[in-house]
């Protein structure tokens, strides 16, 4: 049974305003582990050892809510271009859902014109002008398919490996995996999550230990990247008789039990990393420090680019710091996420000038500082989108059966262009990549199994992948 023996002395304040004082901070991050599901066991700080040679340490995910139009952003096709307006017939994954039928569409062109970039003459559309100048870093996967045809389900397997069991995210398993890197911060964060589809499942830690769910850091919406008040109005004083009476409190309550009780040790570490957090994680949170060059680099002082630059730039901070997990999320709370044109394809102008400018200089910098190295970035969203024109409108259609991510560091092949589509880029025909089978590549290139990778849960052993899963080894760079 695990005892704590931290000095302890009288405290000025008494119980009753210790808990009013601390019930907005400290508490609201017990009850975050003390919500989540406990598992029976816990498989501590990570795996006693990596299942082979690891070629990163950690992950930045740039999500793209919504599904970005993979025809009109990296996956050039120039027949899409010339045979546009004409019908053909194909099968529409939502109008096969709904009505068991084929259907006939009109094929609409991409309305932003293509060019060559770098060393590998990469196609890359006028969307993107800034992160084209690093294809040659990049390893682009155009074979991607995925399952869920909506937003909900695909959102859920895309951050889970399933569209509707409750299960540990990602982040989760990537954290149980390696365990943290730095013990005084969390291991997995989440920049401005979105509440919908999904929610807090994207990235909750389901029925691993709770430790190993993510923390939320800001709010979509708001500019204030911050972590949820941890009684920051006290002079540390108090905060320190704070924390050490309720220290003494826990080890009481610990001690009058006669069996481990998980959720309270769960709820007792999210207290103890908060007391932590609190020493480190302003520093960390705080971009005042940065020169003003970089922070022009990364788009802040211009008011279009300025909510996403200041993410990215927490993210290579949060990177630097020793954080394994990180979630830079691009998105809204609507009812039609951030990319989700159906009917208005244009407004894709809009967020890629919103995240241009701050990826592009996310990935300048993290190569100038050798971290690029072993850190996987990866970018896309839930699914793509259709090359016709969804009712003979103006938009795209949801699109699971092929579409577009990109990777970079970590050991994966820069300059690549892995996977096709066909033709219009409506469903993936060579080198495809389910999303199982890229949750199993990250997680070999951070020296993990994914099949060995496992949780005994509710009678069984649980893994990110399930039974599925293959490492695309064509795409891991084995020169180095």
């Amino acid at each position: 049974m695990k005892q704590y023996t931290h000095a302890y002395h009288k405290p000025t304040l008494s119980r009753r305003q210790l808990m009013a004082q601390s019930a907005c901070g400290f508490g609201s991050l017990a009850a975050l582990a003390t919500f989540g599901r406990i598992a029976q066991g816990d498989a501590g700080q990570g795996l006693s050892q990596l299942h082979h040679a690891a070629r990163a340490k950690r992950v930045i995910f740039l999500f793209m809510q919504g599904g970005v139009s993979q025809v009109d952003s990296f996956d050039y096709k120039p027949q899409l271009q010339t045979e546009h307006g004409r019908e053909l017939t194909f099968d529409d994954a939502r109008q096969l859902a709904k009505t068991g039928k084929r259907t006939k569409q009109r094929l609409m062109k991409s309305p932003w014109k293509f060019q060559q970039y770098g060393e590998t003459g990469k196609w890359v559309s006028e969307l993107f002008p800034e992160t084209a100048r690093h294809v040659d870093d990049l390893c682009f996967l155009h074979g991607m398919h995925t399952e869920g045809v909506a937003h909900g389900p695909a959102t859920l397997f895309l951050h889970c490996g399933a569209t509707n069991f409750i299960r540990p995210s990602f982040g989760s398993w990537v954290l149980y995996g390696l365990g943290p890197e730095n013990q005084d911060l969390p291991g997995f964060v989440t920049i401005a999550p979105s509440v919908g589809n999904g929610g807090p499942r994207n990235y909750g830690a389901a029925f691993l230990p709770p430790k190993y769910q993510g923390t939320k850091i800001g709010s979509i919406g708001s500019e204030r990247l911050e972590i949820d008040s941890l009684t920051r109005d006290l002079p540390m004083q108090q905060q320190q008789q704070q924390m050490e009476l309720l220290q003494e409190l826990n080890s009481q309550q610990i001690a009058r039990r006669q069996h481990r009780d998980l959720e309270l040790d769960a709820a007792v570490e999210s207290l103890q990393l908060a007391w932590r957090m609190q020493q480190v994680g302003p520093e960390v949170l705080d971009l005042s420090g940065e020169s003003a060059t970089t922070l022009a680099e990364y788009g802040i002082d211009h008011p279009v680019t300025r909510d996403y630059g200041q993410k990215c730039l927490l993210a290579r901070r949060l990177c630097e710091a020793g954080v394994r997990f990180i979630q830079v999320n691009y998105g809204d709370n609507s009812a039609n996420p951030a990319w989700d044109q159906h009917s208005n394809l244009p407004k894709h102008a809009n967020h890629a000038q919103a995240v241009d400018r701050p990826i592009s200089a996310l990935l300048a910098d993290l190569k100038q500082r050798g971290l690029l190295e072993d850190t996987i970035v990866w970018w896309g969203g839930e699914f793509g989108r259709t090359p016709y024109a969804q009712d003979n409108g103006t938009g795209r259609d949801h699109n699971p059966g092929g579409f577009t991510v990109w990777l970079a560091g970590g050991g994966f092949k820069p300059g690549l262009s892995y996977g096709e589509t066909d033709e219009f880029g409506f469903q993936a025909i060579r080198g495809k990549v389910h999303m199982h089978d890229l949750h199993a590549t990250m997680l070999h290139q951070l020296g993990i199994d994914h099949e060995r990778l496992t949780f005994e849960h509710a009678g069984r052993d649980f893994r990110l992948t399930d039974v599925y899963g293959r490492v695309i080894s064509d795409v891991i760079d084995a020169s180095v």
